[in-house]
């Protein structure tokens, strides 16, 4: 019998986005289609929810799902809503297993791929040396303490290995500091350019803030300010999902509960240790409309047209 996979979206208001994370969706399609059916839904905004992909893939027979987060670190969404979602969901059918793959984290791919979109940014501009230039890697940003020091330790990393003059973390929301802070304070320090990278899959509201924000600085400041990509469908984050499905197919998928806020006490989280899994996202599943437009299908103008006219 055919397994499969379920690609485990959060959702944007960008239709860029959408578009970028359908793009992902149809080369991992491609690269499993021999050995699994892939499907993919979101956390919040747009469709296919998780309980409609879910659905869908019943009713084509498959009994065994792998469910891979397209989430770069473990906060929230990761540890709380699509667990909430996945176990919810498997319980409506006795004969069906749901294995939850782990988040990308700290991975060599990762690192590799960082490298690589700095390398990218560099080699388009004139050569400084990297002594003279900053590094600030921009992470999401979570209440949990845990995600947000696996975006610094992969900085630290980063900073060891390329030679920077300097590198520090910043974050797009929730945690700090936030990126217009993180560089007000490398601006201080006089660096002859710094070079921005989000790590991020694709563009959305936040990444598109960012890009801001370093422009901004660009345009003020005496010194250089430039920011990469983001991580997009690189063969190194395929790589990356190939070993969280391989993961999740052993059984061997963990997260690192010792410094997990809700199973640990963690400075400043105390309140959050026990707290209920429970999804967040109820009021904003599927509130966008575009699930006719599926990953390698032509969309249909006159029959989009009508769906969106009707609301259905």
């Amino acid at each position: 019998m055919k397994e499969g996979i379920l690609l485990c979206g959060h959702g944007t208001r960008r239709a860029a986005g959408v578009n970028s994370f359908k793009e992902l969706v149809r080369v991992l399609r491609e690269r499993y289609e021999n050995q699994y059916e892939v499907d993919y839904g979101f956390l919040e905004f747009n469709h296919p929810t998780y309980e409609a992909a879910v659905e869908r893939m019943y009713l084509n027979g498959i009994r065994k799902i792998y469910a891979l987060p397209v989430i770069l670190f473990a906060g929230s969404h990761a540890k709380n809503d699509i667990p909430f979602e996945l176990n919810t969901l498997q319980s409506y059918h006795e004969d069906l297993s749901i294995s939850m793959g782990k988040h990308i984290g700290v991975s060599s791919f990762l690192l590799d791929l960082a490298v690589k979109r700095i390398k990218e940014t560099e080699s388009k501009l004139s050569p400084v040396d990297r002594r003279d230039t900053c590094l600030i890697v921009v992470g999401r940003g979570t209440t949990d303490p845990d995600a947000n020091s696996d975006v610094a330790k992969l900085t630290s990393m980063l900073l060891d290995g390329m030679g920077f003059g300097f590198a520090t973390t910043a974050y797009s929301g929730t945690a700090y500091p936030k990126i217009d802070d993180g560089l007000t304070i490398v601006n201080k320090l006089g660096f002859k350019r710094t070079i921005v990278i989000p790590f991020f899959f694709f563009t959305g509201v936040l990444l598109e803030r960012i890009y801001a924000s370093v422009s901004k600085m660009n345009d003020e400041a005496e010194n250089e300010y430039v920011f990469t990509d983001p991580f997009g469908a690189d063969e190194l984050i395929l790589k990356a999902f190939d070993e969280r499905l391989e993961e999740a197919k052993n059984g061997t998928a963990s997260m690192n509960c010792q410094l997990c806020k809700y199973r640990k006490q963690v400075v400043g989280f105390e309140e959050d240790l026990g707290k209920e899994q429970v999804g967040h996202h109820l009021n904003v599943k599927g509130i966008l409309f575009e699930e006719e437009e599926k990953p390698g299908v032509k969309k249909n103008s006159i029959g989009e047209t009508i769906k969106k006219v009707l609301g259905i």
